[in-house]
């Protein structure tokens, strides 16, 4: 008999690939042993509908209303839990992830596996140039959580970190290049030279979604700290040219320069918490996103990735798989992130607008 996962977060891009694979047959063909529960502000929206048609539940409601996500809960084994800093922010995200892991415990929830994110500012001394909001959200519950003991037998909660990085699938929005005129593409970046980011594509963080679900016996208690390959920006630039044949480059610009290259950069990155209430601008937030790559703060053991998982992307696999051009989507449903498809967020100037004499 299928068991049912509750998923929160299940329509943006990390829960919508997790889901597709928790409701897909097994590597032999035999039926998932999963059915699948999503919360979701708008059952209407096009992402909740296809989910809906692979054979997930839809329940409307947020993860802010106690009452929906009790709901949620309710006969569920399992919960994969992604709350949304870039909509509430840091500071009711991680109080929403108290009460979500509360209300998970009154319902018996068995396997409650938390979307973290390293605690970065812990990590880096608490120095606040390493304050990336949704690292710091994600992360205080995720210390929160280790710290908890695991039930014996077989009542009680059981809980998974599950930790991934930069999602490669930015290569197609944040970190995307820009195309010259004669198609020539050129990767800007803040990342040194000897810098090297840390990137994990879609598939992979559905496979080990799936994988800690699937066993618990090996996954229960731990942090995963899931990635694909830590890549250089000249590694990027030589891979692309690799696998298209088109000429690409790398180019280092400082972040000052870099963030001239935005328009809408004094916005506040949660959505509801405005500036003058406490909010953090989108400049503010991936200035601290960016110094966790380019000071090497984040750790990964790729050694232990393959090991488990050694058929995942590489940065060359994926381009290939997903015919990479870096072209930025033509279609809105195409984009990448859920808020930036829904028109929030900010959006890149032309990069070419950046005096050449300044780099």
């Amino acid at each position: 008999m299928s068991k049912t996962i509750a998923v929160i977060g299940g329509t943006g891009a990390q829960g919508y690939g997790v889901v597709k694979l928790l409701l897909a047959p097994g590597p032999d063909g035999s039926p998932s042993p999963w059915k699948v529960r999503v919360l979701t502000r708008n059952p209407n929206h096009h992402r909740a509908k296809d989910l809906e048609a692979a054979g997930a539940e839809l329940q409307q409601g947020t993860f802010m209303d106690r009452e929906a996500v009790s709901k949620l809960f309710e006969g569920a084994y399992g919960a994969f839990v992604n709350t949304d800093t870039y909509t509430v922010g840091a500071a009711a995200e991680t109080t929403a992830a108290f009460i979500i892991w509360e209300i998970a415990n009154w319902h018996k929830v068995r396997h409650f596996v938390w979307s973290n994110l390293e605690y970065a500012v812990r990590t880096g001394n608490y120095n606040p140039i390493y304050s990336s909001q949704n690292h710091v959200a994600k992360g205080r519950f995720g210390a929160f959580l280790a710290a908890q003991p695991l039930p014996t037998g077989d009542e009680g909660t059981i809980w998974t970190n599950f930790t991934p990085n930069c999602y490669m699938e930015m290569l197609n929005l944040f970190l995307a290049p820009e195309i010259q005129p004669d198609g020539t593409r050129i990767f800007y970046s803040p990342m040194r030279e000897d810098s090297a980011i840390w990137l994990v594509s879609q598939a992979d963080m559905a496979w080990w979604a799936r994988y800690i679900f699937d066993n618990p016996d090996k996954t229960a208690g731990k942090e995963l700290k899931i990635t694909s390959g830590q890549y250089t920006y000249r590694e990027i630039a030589e891979t692309f040219t690799k696998v298209t044949g088109i000429p690409a480059t790398y180019r280092f610009v400082t972040m000052d320069q870099f963030f001239s290259l935005w328009n809408g950069k004094e916005i506040p990155v949660a959505d509801e918490v405005p500036i003058s209430q406490g909010g953090m601008t989108w400049e503010e937030h991936f200035r601290a996103w960016w110094a966790l790559y380019r000071d090497n703060v984040l750790k990964r053991d790729m050694n232990w990735v393959r090991e488990v998982h050694p058929n995942g992307s590489t940065l060359e696999s994926w381009m290939r798989d997903t015919k990479y051009d870096g072209s930025l989507p033509k279609a809105v449903k195409d984009r990448l992130l859920k808020n930036n498809e829904d028109h929030i967020g900010i959006r890149r100037k032309k990069l070419s607008t950046l005096d050449e004499a300044t780099f």
